[in-house]
């Protein structure tokens, strides 16, 4: 099958993964895959069963290391980095099944996610308490701002094990944005969701998009979903990018039917 890949001439590119190859034992997971995503945009990358997906987002995020190729967020090259270094270079992902963080409210879970604190250090607790309670009331505020913004602001006490599915989805949302990051990834954020959830979800995407500028690489199977709310999207078939294109030049395209049709487990 003729694979076109995907379009390397990206202007401002926030991640960019040259190569990338991973085997599990004698399962070639990721072949050879090499994708630019531009900053600014919501990409959505898609493919059937077993085309890789998870792996590959696995190996952008630091959660694999690849047998091959190399992953650059901003330029920088952070192919060998853990994910917690990763993730201050400015790329943060979701799960398809959020964690729930036992013991924690809403709130408590909210302020886990922010990027390194004063009040992390036992040091700046007596030499700056004043600094650190600043901080903490900043990151509370920006906290309850998101959760209102997202309409569940209503939760912030609730314990976190109390949620559900879809709530915990919205929450996990919330706390990648309190990174501020570059680029985040959504690994199926509709998935067994209901559809009017599934809708705020997409409205929260495009406006976090239009009015913050944040970028998306987003895994979807919800097909009407991802092609309403994508553009461009990137089709990946036995772990290589078989194409990438506007959701109707994908939806056109024989090779991505071929490759669902033939593809699906």
């Amino acid at each position: 099958m003729k694979h076109d890949g995907a379009n390397l001439s990206k202007d401002d590119v926030v991640l960019e993964t040259q190569g990338l190859r991973k085997t599990f034992g004698g399962l070639v997971a990721t072949d050879d895959a090499s994708f630019q995503v531009e900053r600014g945009t919501i990409t959505g990358m898609i493919g059937p069963n077993g085309a890789g997906k998870s792996t590959l987002f696995n190996l952008v995020s630091g959660f694999y290391e690849p047998d091959e190729g190399q992953v650059f967020v901003n330029g920088t090259d952070v192919t060998d980095m853990p994910p917690h270094e990763v993730a201050h270079e400015g790329l943060i992902r979701t799960f398809q099944t959020p964690r729930k963080l036992e013991g924690m409210t809403v709130r408590e879970a909210m302020l886990v996610g922010p990027n390194p604190q004063l009040g992390e250090s036992v040091i700046p607790l007596f030499t700056s308490p004043g600094k650190v309670q600043q901080e903490e009331s900043e990151l509370l505020a920006h906290a309850e701002e998101l959760l209102e913004r997202f309409e569940i602001d209503h939760l912030i006490d609730q314990p976190s094990t109390d949620l559900s599915g879809g709530q915990l989805k919205l929450v996990e949302l919330a706390r990648a944005i309190t990174t501020e990051p570059d680029i985040l990834l959504l690994d199926e954020p509709v998935a067994g969701v209901n559809p009017t959830l599934a809708n705020d979800i997409k409205r929260f995407i495009r406006t976090l998009n239009e009015e913050e500028d944040l970028t998306f690489l987003i895994i979807e199977h919800d097909m009407p979903f991802i092609m309403d709310l994508a553009d461009p999207v990137i089709v990946l078939d036995q772990g290589h990018v078989l194409m990438e294109g506007t959701p109707e030049e994908v939806k056109n395209d024989s090779r991505v039917i071929d490759a669902y049709l033939g593809g699906a487990e």
